[in-house]
């Protein structure tokens, strides 16, 4: 991957991230809004220092393990999202975006996953 689009998902990862950030200090204060939005917060902020991490990689088998972090992360905040919206707890009126956005980043790293293994 070149330097400027590995930069623009940097970047990417990073304000989503954020946008999480503000998303689950916005949840009610019950027991599931706070155990769920801390699983999803540690998962976003994961996926954006661990897809940091993937661009200093020293070799082909870091980057790779790395980029399996991700995936992993952000696969677990696809799934704990869903929990936001069939537990009630937010709209999915209030999440589309954030959403829609993790789909796009767990695709791109899958896809980017699965080209460095060939």
């Amino acid at each position: 991957m070149d330097v400027e689009k590995h930069q623009e998902l940097s970047t990417r990862t990073k304000n989503f991230a954020l946008r999480i950030i503000r998303m689950a200090d916005a949840l009610p204060r019950t027991r599931a809004g706070t155990v769920i939005g801390h699983q999803i917060l540690r998962s976003a902020t994961s996926v954006a220092a661990n897809y940091r991490a993937a661009g200093r990689a020293r070799s082909k088998a870091e980057f790779i393990a790395k980029i399996g972090i991700v995936i992993e992360e952000a696969d677990g905040l696809c799934f704990g999202s869903n929990y936001l919206v069939e537990g009630n707890i937010l709209p999915t009126t209030k999440l589309e975006g954030l959403l829609t956005e993790a789909r796009q980043l767990l695709a791109i790293f899958s896809a980017s996953g699965r080209t460095a293994k060939k």
